[in-house]
């Protein structure tokens, strides 16, 4: 029995004293490595083709146990076309002043077009010195790798992605929305973002609809006229289903009951002034034995 007790008291020793050891380091939060999280504001930046623009980044980190002292920020470019991915180097290195334990410091850094090309090669070859030769889908990717005051360097899991696009792709704001569920108001979803992507030099994709992230559709723009048409096929040609049931739009499907379709319900308007296009939709399903679910939205580009 003496021997029983003195064998867990040696087993109990050795878990408490491998907790203790582990604390700092285990699988679950990713290792001792601690500190020099950074928070992303533009997960996705719209690079606008012959535009000459210079773009800006936003972030911020947390000055925990361990104080973030700068960001690397690497950059690495994907031809959509050919699927071809790029070397990896630095674009930019922002210091961190305040290191002060406890605060927040936001940080910003810019770029432009020749800042993204220089010393990238794909596909065998340079990046195009002219952005004209650029197909719309291609990308950057730009990683954020934090020194801390430790020593460490932690690449973080959020990225920004610098997409090749046209006139209104990018990241917008939803400023005023309805969700009519038979014909009865669900509330609104302003104040939340949308994600627009140009898939090529007509088609852009739409990422969520009304509550629901995990959908996406796909449309068109008229640029003399200004209209939208909501496609109601994917780029597959397949039919479009939203929350598993088959897109309405004023052009197909079409069985709204509250909702309006006409020359205004589904719009782009320019800002040429401010930049602050906005995107008015006109959207829906229809399920069957049940009834449409109708949502309307008008968006402001940030």
């Amino acid at each position: 029995m003496k021997n029983i007790k003195i064998l867990l008291l040696t087993l109990l020793t050795v878990i408490s004293f491998g907790s203790c050891a582990d604390s700092d380091n285990d699988e679950l939060t990713g290792g001792a490595v601690t500190g020099g999280l950074v928070a992303v504001n533009n997960q996705l930046i719209s690079y606008v083709v012959g535009s000459g623009a210079t773009y800006s980044a936003t972030g911020s980190v947390f000055q925990g146990r361990e104080q973030t002292t700068s960001i690397d920020i690497y950059k690495s470019f994907t031809n959509n076309t050919t699927g071809g991915e790029s070397n990896e180097v630095l674009l930019k290195t922002v210091t961190i002043g305040d290191t002060t334990k406890g605060s927040t410091i936001n940080f910003d850094f810019t770029f432009t077009y020749d800042e993204l090309i220089t010393d990238l090669t794909v596909d065998g070859a340079a990046l195009p010195a002219n952005d004209g030769n650029l197909n719309i889908g291609d990308y950057w990717n730009l990683r954020y790798v934090s020194n801390t005051s430790e020593g460490d360097a932690n690449s973080n899991a959020k990225t920004t992605k610098v997409a090749v696009g046209t006139r209104y792709a990018g990241v917008y704001t939803v400023e005023e929305s309805s969700y009519f569920r038979l014909g009865v108001d669900g509330g609104n979803w302003n104040g939340t973002d949308r994600i627009i992507e140009s898939v090529n030099a007509t088609i852009y994709r739409h990422k969520g609809v009304g509550f629901w992230d995990d959908n996406e559709f796909y449309f068109t723009v008229d640029n003399a006229t200004g209209q939208i048409t909501i496609m109601d096929v994917d780029l597959e040609g397949s039919g479009v289903n939203l929350n598993g049931q088959p897109i309405m739009t004023c052009e197909s499907n079409n069985g709204f009951t509250v909702l309006a379709c006409d020359a205004s319900s589904s719009l782009a308007v320019p800002d040429d002034v401010a930049g602050a296009d906005q995107l008015i939709m006109t959207v829906g399903y229809l399920t069957a034995g049940s009834g449409p679910r109708e949502f309307f939205q008008r968006m402001v580009k940030q």
